[in-house]
């Protein structure tokens, strides 16, 4: 979806559901085609069996997920700005309900805050909720515990600045996607506009650019990353081996930062379309987001093309795990904006039908 302060907030609507399962045809393995997909929040697009309802929902353009050390899930509402918890047991519970967006509340409860434009968010190993609060170009924190709002990353105001210094004090210029490294001890930010992947260190708190230049082309495979231009860095997430992932949305491409701190185009082959097959060969549709599963895959929200794709680097294919009329068109996809990986699933979520789903390893 276009991210844009005026974008109207998607009238589908979706009944809360429990882990309902349902056989389909997907290529989530790559020789098994009848794997389970999970309805966390929401159902069948149908009113098949009568379980799905158009006329209430839990939900309202969600746009990113992750959870905490007991399974409850965190959920963001972009342009609504809402914040949800669903428990492990399947209980939903408002933590922010919808609002005007603004840059409100810091140093108070979450429930009198005002964010703009959050478009993901993530658990801290020390027990507090990090939200891109995209269109404030900050990255808001949230006590687990105290539920209390404070800014960590960012001031609200867009330009270029910090690098090297707290990250309390720099600026950025549209916070669109965050992530932690696999130690948990970096916040990986994809800094849009400033065409740059951030990190911060989580211990010290400083800020440092591991890749691009700020200007706008598409980088040279084996150059050093932080002097290489980037298209439109919209996503960002790391492996275990030290492989940083940028996800660009126009460039319609998949490129790493290596541990030695080059960069490389690994998968598409900046073409909008959709082609699955060899992955500098393959074609995205305005891929939105990622993330990776502890082989090193990387699963990626084709936003365009309504699919979920996987990039394997031992095998360098792309292939749709689900979508693109790939199976029972009761679990077809629209415009999804988010994935994350959790427990041995593979958590999507369906923006355009405000739902999320599951798929089991």
């Amino acid at each position: 979806m276009n991210s844009t302060p005026t974008q109207t907030l998607l009238s589908l609507v979706v009944v809360l559901g429990a882990l309902t399962s349902v056989t389909s045809m997907t290529s989530w393995a790559d020789d098994d085609k009848t794997d389970r997909v999970r309805f966390v929040v929401g159902d069948y697009l149908t009113s098949e069996n009568g379980n799905w309802d158009f006329t209430s929902s839990p939900l309202q353009e969600p746009f990113g997920i992750d959870f905490d050390d007991s399974d409850a899930m965190y959920i963001v509402e972009l342009t609504s700005g809402a914040l949800h918890k669903r428990s492990a047991d399947g209980n939903l519970q408002t933590l922010r309900d919808k609002h005007e967006q603004a840059y409100v509340g810091d140093g108070g409860p979450v429930d009198k805050a005002s964010f703009n434009g959050p478009h993901n968010c993530v658990v801290s190993a020390n027990g507090q909720l990090l939200i891109a609060d995209s269109w404030n170009h900050c990255v808001r924190s949230m006590d687990l515990k105290t539920r209390k709002v404070q800014t960590i990353v960012g001031v609200p105001r867009a330009g270029f600045s910090g690098d090297g210094g707290r990250a309390t004090d720099a600026q950025f210029d549209f916070i669109m996607c965050i992530a932690l490294s696999p130690d948990r001890q970096r916040l990986h930010i994809a800094d849009l506009k400033n065409r740059r992947i951030r990190d911060v260190d989580l211990s010290t708190g400083n800020v440092t650019t591991i890749a691009g230049n700020g200007k706008k082309d598409v980088p040279i495979d084996g150059a050093v990353a932080t002097e290489s231009p980037l298209v439109d860095p919209r996503a960002v997430c790391s492996d275990t081996l030290g492989n940083v992932y940028v996800l660009e949305r126009n460039g319609n491409a998949l490129r790493v930062v290596r541990p030695d701190g080059t960069i490389h185009t690994v998968a598409g082959n900046g073409k909008k379309g959709y082609v699955d097959g060899e992955a500098l060969q393959a074609q995205f549709g305005e891929p939105k987001h990622l993330c990776c599963d502890p082989e090193g895959n990387v699963y990626i929200a084709d936003d365009r093309n309504g699919a979920i794709r996987k990039y394997s680097p031992s095998s360098g294919q792309v292939t749709t795990i689900l979508g693109q009329g790939n199976g029972d068109p009761r679990i077809t996809l629209l415009r999804p904006h988010g994935v994350r990986w959790h427990n041995s699933q593979l958590y999507i979520v369906d923006t355009g039908h405000n739902r999320i789903l599951s798929l089991p390893q």
